[in-house]
């Protein structure tokens, strides 16, 4: 602690760093004053060729055909195929103690059990 206080006598509690009055005033002038003077680019503007004109056009009619070309051939081999028709009168007997548990086991009420099966008959 005698150490720190004998550094502080000899430097001081005041701020140590200070800057010439007025010397960020001119800062930005004299920093513009040194740079290097920059040559402004000179733009020669060409007409563009013919390919350069048709070549977006030209990928694009590209881009549409290869897309094309991607669809079918995804779509090639994915044919529905065509259901025979079922015949009437093939019918499967069931059991009245399977339709009862079945039944039991759907969780539906009656009116909503008559309510499935009227809509069923409809089509």
């Amino acid at each position: 602690m005698k150490e720190e206080d004998s550094i502080m006598k000899k430097v001081g509690r005041g701020n140590s760093f200070q800057v010439p009055d007025g010397y960020f005033d001119t800062l930005a002038s004299e920093v513009m004053s040194r740079l290097p003077e920059k040559e402004k680019p000179v733009f020669i503007k060409k007409e563009p060729t013919k390919w350069e004109r048709m070549k977006p056009w030209l990928y694009m009619a590209a881009m549409f055909v290869g897309a094309a070309l991607i669809i079918r051939v995804a779509t090639f081999n994915q044919a529905t195929p065509i259901a025979e028709p079922v015949a009437l009168d093939e019918t499967e007997i069931v059991s009245d103690e399977y339709l009862n548990s079945v039944l039991e086991n759907s969780m539906l009420d009656d009116y909503s059990l008559y309510m499935y099966l009227s809509d069923a008959t409809a089509e």
